[in-house]
């Protein structure tokens, strides 16, 4: 005790009078939490002890707003289960990115329905512009650090793709797509890489996309996952030259639209035989197979299956334990999915930048959310995909 008492001597010596609260506010909240780690553990750190439970691995950054002012934390990690202090709020950014994007439409006059009965549920109806910019900028700066972030080691799998929401533009309402990629790491770990925003998902967008991920140090992407987007598929062939992944679920969308109406559960059923296969070999051959017995009743689903095998299959080259992860964009779609329900009391955005920051917002949550539960993958099967030899590129190969 004498030791803590001592470095919160020294701290006060030091800082200015301004800076003191929030200072003290992180000092203390650093203490609290090792404390709380020390007694989850059953021992403290570096110590040995037949009663130790768990152990340390590590700290991950996060920035805590307080009254105070922003305050830098370093979170522990244990080797086992997850950390979170007990007094930061889960979710406190996207609401806050909500109330912001709301304010905005509200104080631009773009009045709906749902803008005004949310602003009067709030009680924001007397908010003004400055107040507004205020916890814009506040948002922004936190949002956009996220997006900015250095992107550290290597991501042999990367999901990416697209959202579309409703934005005012030139006095118009128009429809952009918000482009979202998610990796996974050789920690086994997964995090959102990145977003972007553009009325177009043109070849150039996702190239542009994709090398600003490569600039800000995106490496080692061994498989790229996504829906069938030609443009996409050009620039990961361009950018990154790695193996791109037809989604799988929508794949058998795209098919059963040619089945006649009597026969798609037959077509399923047929399709679902390939993938129940063990082995790339054996999974080629019953595509192979099935196409053939498909080829004379439906001629123009056998085409379309001659044409994709080579990138549905291309996770079967994959550990066999990453498949089901692999195979297609649902990882994704789920993160999708939750977007869409949070932004659909906005409605109508009232510019792109508020896109930014209440998506921006609520992949950052999802971040954290990812980095307190447990491996998305082991490290034992990951081993296996540094073995570069045993993949095949014949996906991108044209």
């Amino acid at each position: 005790m004498t030791d803590e008492r001592m470095q919160l001597a020294e701290l006060l010596e030091k800082a200015g009078a301004q800076n003191v609260l929030r200072e003290m506010v992180e000092f203390v909240a650093q203490r609290l939490m090792e404390l709380d780690v020390e007694n989850r553990c059953g021992a403290a750190y570096g110590e040995r002890s037949e009663a130790r439970q768990n152990s340390r691995n590590g700290y991950r950054e996060r920035t805590w707003e307080t009254r105070a002012g922003s305050v830098a934390l370093r979170i522990p990690k244990l080797r086992e289960g997850s950390y979170f202090p007990p007094f930061l709020e889960p979710r406190r950014t996207a609401e806050r990115a909500l109330a912001a994007v709301v304010q905005e439409a509200y104080v631009q006059g773009i009045s709906t329905r749902a803008v005004d009965d949310l602003v009067q549920a709030m009680g924001m109806s007397g908010i003004s512009k400055s107040q507004v910019s205020r916890l814009c900028a506040e948002i922004d700066e936190r949002v956009q650090t996220f997006l900015q972030r250095p992107i550290e080691g290597d991501w042999p799998y990367l999901w990416i793709d697209a959202t579309y929401l409703k934005v005012r533009a030139g006095g118009r309402i128009v429809s952009v797509a918000a482009i979202i990629a998610i990796g996974a790491n050789t920690e086994g770990r997964r995090e959102v890489l990145g977003m972007q925003v553009g009325a177009s998902e043109a070849e150039p967008f996702w190239t542009d996309f994709l090398r600003s991920l490569t600039r800000r140090g995106l490496r080692g992407v061994k498989l790229v996952i996504s829906d069938a987007h030609e443009g996409l598929k050009a620039a990961v062939r361009k950018v990154i030259s790695a193996t791109w992944q037809r989604c799988r679920v929508h794949f058998m969308r795209n098919v059963l639209v040619h089945a006649p109406a009597g026969q798609r559960r037959m077509v399923s059923a047929l399709i679902a035989t390939i993938f129940a296969q063990e082995t790339e070999a054996a999974a080629r051959a019953q595509w192979a197979s099935v196409t053939g017995q498909l080829r004379e009743r439906i001629p123009k689903l056998a085409k379309l299956m001659d044409e994709a095998c080579d990138d549905v299959l291309a996770h079967m080259s994959f550990p066999t334990a990453h498949r089901t992860k692999i195979h297609s964009t649902n990882p994704i779609e789920r993160l999708n999915g939750e977007i869409k329900r949070r932004t659909s009391v906005v409605g109508i955005f009232p510019t792109e930048a508020s896109i930014y920051r209440l998506v921006g917002a609520l992949l950052l949550e999802q971040n954290d959310e990812w980095a307190l539960q447990r491996r998305y993958m082991t490290l034992e099967t990951l081993a296996e995909v540094g073995d570069t030899s045993k993949l095949s590129l014949s996906a991108v190969a044209d």
